[in-house]
């Protein structure tokens, strides 16, 4: 598991995994929110796939 940091540079604060930065947020009360809310996310077991596929097709007009 990535360690993750928060520091600040300048009046931003930089989210860290290990020595990358990956985030800049203007507060560190938001910035430890998002820590927070991703940890609960990489938690959580993955979705089961659909059984039938979705359509993202545009459906044909009716003429009539």
């Amino acid at each position: 598991m990535t360690k993750y940091s928060i520091v600040r540079s300048g009046s931003e604060y930089l989210v860290q995994a290990g020595k990358t930065s990956v985030l800049k947020v203007s507060s560190r009360r938001k910035a430890a929110k998002l820590v927070t809310d991703a940890a609960v996310l990489l938690q959580q077991e993955p979705a089961t796939a659909v059984e039938t596929p979705i359509s993202i097709e545009r459906e044909a007009p009716e003429v009539p």
